[in-house]
């Protein structure tokens, strides 16, 4: 049976990664769907990821899969395939590129099973986070921006929401997702700046 974890110490792991002189692609992704064995997919997706020298921090759940990770550039497309082919809910997934990175951002890989993709502090069993609303095309967000009457709520937390917002977007004062979530308690208007 392969190895499924790592057996090489941080310090020596941040050293070769120093010393790689291909470069890197920070890429983050996550998607909520129904994972019906999280570990068994964790397993496959260790063995894929080590294969392809992906560095980087994986959280997998029964409800999805959240992904910060490192990629060797001649590897992107390759791991783009790969990742497509692996599940059909994942075919076609946004992949997020870091626009502003040296590719040093990860050197060891940590594949997770957690309770929750998110740390979002919902304690409810009866949520269903792949219950989503509309999704909006640009031309009807830009039509919404425009409108006087729209608000728009960051519910990022305030560094995240420092590098960028929507123009007039509110801000909820928090350091965590999760304390966003909370401070949010359903009157978020009423807990922005």
């Amino acid at each position: 049976m392969p190895v499924l974890h790592n057996r090489i110490s941080n310090d020596e792991l941040k050293a070769r990664m120093l010393a790689e002189s291909e470069p890197r692609t920070t890429i983050s992704f996550y998607k909520y769907f129904t994972i019906v064995s999280p570990q068994q997919t964790r397993d496959a997706l260790y063995q894929m990821f080590t294969a392809l020298g992906i560095f980087g921090r994986v959280y997998l759940a029964h409800e999805g899969i959240n992904a910060q990770i490192s990629v060797p550039q001649s590897k992107v497309e390759t791991f783009r395939q790969q990742l497509y082919a692996f599940d059909p809910a994942l075919d076609g997934l946004r992949l997020n590129i870091a626009l502003e990175d040296d590719g040093k951002s990860f050197w060891v890989l940590r594949m997770k099973v957690r309770d929750r993709i998110v740390a979002d502090g919902i304690d409810d069993p009866s949520f269903d986070a792949s219950n989503v609303g509309a999704y909006l095309k640009a031309a009807e967000v830009n039509a919404m921006l425009d409108d006087p009457d729209a608000i728009f709520i960051d519910m990022r937390n305030h560094y995240e929401y420092e590098v960028g917002h929507f123009e007039n977007a509110l801000e909820i004062p928090a350091d965590t997702f999760r304390e966003t979530v909370t401070k949010s308690g359903g009157n978020a208007a009423g807990t922005c700046r």
